[in-house]
């Protein structure tokens, strides 16, 4: 790109997705995991255990991660 050499890289992250060089899903799913460790969390830090809280919490915190890219790798882990 004129005088500027483009430097291989192994990964990158683009609106919040990691796209790897083999173009598999796989650390965007450790990602995604290492942030669902919250849900043990919230199981051992709430005493009050009412299954509507539970629910909200978990919609609120845990949910959007999983489901944040999931058109992305859905299909590797459907093959």
């Amino acid at each position: 790109m004129g005088n500027y050499k483009l430097e291989p890289v192994t990964e990158e992250k683009d609106l919040g997705i990691l796209i790897t060089d083999n173009l598999k899903p796989s650390k965007q799913c450790q990602l995604a995991y290492s942030k669902v460790k919250a849900l043990g969390l919230i199981g051992r830090a709430i005493s009050y255990r009412n299954k509507d809280i539970l629910v909200r919490i978990y919609k609120t915190l845990v949910r959007p991660h999983l489901e944040y890219s999931v058109s992305e790798w859905s299909h590797y882990i459907l093959r």
